[in-house]
């Protein structure tokens, strides 16, 4: 079974962090975004995996090369001009011979792939379209659908007073190739504003999975730190990663002094100083130094970072490379290195 994993573009969402990495590749819980996303379809047994990319493919191209481990086959399609989710599928199409998935590359979820396959072959569908539910539908597309799931209409982004549905599109379909020849060739093209729509007047068989899974759209920095957080906590799961209190890996010069309250994930080769106090949920990257009296509270540390004597950093993700300087307090920040000078310094 095949995917096509959309992985786009820069993610401006996604900022600051994303001016120096692809999205797919900042890290959740020290290991690259697409990397659990991977290994969560493999557990379903879907191993042979495209990825559509148009935006700085060398990082993913040096750290995954041609698999991810465990059997995975990984075949790479490049766009030279920004395509739109259903136009870099049908870019990618020449990898595609049968029924295949597609997932939007800014989401995670526990949604279970082999479960919504069955529904899929079951209905004898053209298209199947996994559904979440969230409270405030207005940022999504939402789905309306009739008897047995089979969807009846899409609106995109709708207004308040517009709310007919609390059941988003997930971003996760299964497709026939025949949906294929609804997308034209080398053309921006969506979707949920084309393909969906032309699909329905048709009268195709498009149908619904609906999924109370756990779910989550990565693109702003607010929903990457729940994610994190989230997986730190067991809330949601991955193949990298266990859920455990306090996990300190191998390397780290810890303090007797400091004080870690889980659930917290220090990486390798990280200095945690005297009466330093991380308290969970908490990632601290690789070569991460915390010096004395700093405290590190629901926070995400890439890696080498350092934090100064006497600093606070609550609530903030602090790209790679940044250093605090000695007791600055952050609260709610975002900090890359560009923004650094501007933000931690003060």
């Amino acid at each position: 079974m095949k995917v096509i994993i959309l992985v786009g573009g820069e993610g401006t969402r996604l900022r600051p962090l994303t001016y120096s990495i692809v999205k797919s590749m900042v890290p959740v819980i020290n290991r690259p975004f697409i990397e659990h996303v991977i290994l969560k379809l493999a557990a379903h047994g879907i191993n042979d995996i495209v990825l559509a990319m148009g935006y700085k493919p060398d990082s993913i191209f040096s750290y995954f090369k041609d698999g991810a481990g465990a059997g995975i086959k990984l075949t790479y399609s490049l766009e030279e001009k920004p395509l739109g989710t259903a136009g870099a599928v049908k870019h990618a199409a020449q990898h595609v011979d049968d029924t295949f998935f597609v997932l939007n590359g800014d989401t995670f979820s526990d949604i279970d792939y082999t479960e919504m396959l069955q529904l899929h072959r079951r209905n004898k569908a053209m298209a199947t379209i996994a559904l979440t539910r969230v409270e405030d539908p207005t940022l999504f597309g939402v789905v309306e659908t009739g008897p047995e799931g089979r969807v009846t209409a899409f609106i995109e982004k709708p207004a308040r007073d517009q709310v007919t549905s609390h059941w988003i599109n997930a971003g996760v379909y299964i497709l026939e190739p025949a949906v294929l020849d609804y997308i034209p060739d080398n053309e921006f093209y969506m979707f949920e504003k084309g393909v969906f729509p032309a699909l329905l007047a048709k009268g195709a068989p498009v149908y619904s999975y609906a999924s109370q899974a756990y779910w989550i759209d990565v693109g702003r920095p607010s929903q990457y730190h729940r994610l994190n957080c989230d997986m730190l906590e067991g809330k949601c799961s991955s193949p990298l990663y266990k859920a455990e209190s306090v996990i300190i890996e191998a390397g780290c010069a810890i303090h007797p002094s400091a004080q870690i309250t889980g659930p917290a994930r220090i990486s390798a080769g990280c200095y945690v100083g005297e009466e330093v106090h991380i308290q969970g949920p908490a990632v601290i990257g690789c070569g991460c130094r915390i010096e004395k009296g700093s405290l590190v509270e629901n926070s995400i540390l890439w890696d080498n970072v350092i934090i100064g004597a006497g600093a606070s950093v609550i609530d903030s993700i602090i790209a790679s490379g940044v250093k605090i300087i000695e007791n600055a307090r952050l609260e709610g920040q975002t900090i890359n290195q560009d923004a650094a000078a501007d933000h931690a310094t003060k």
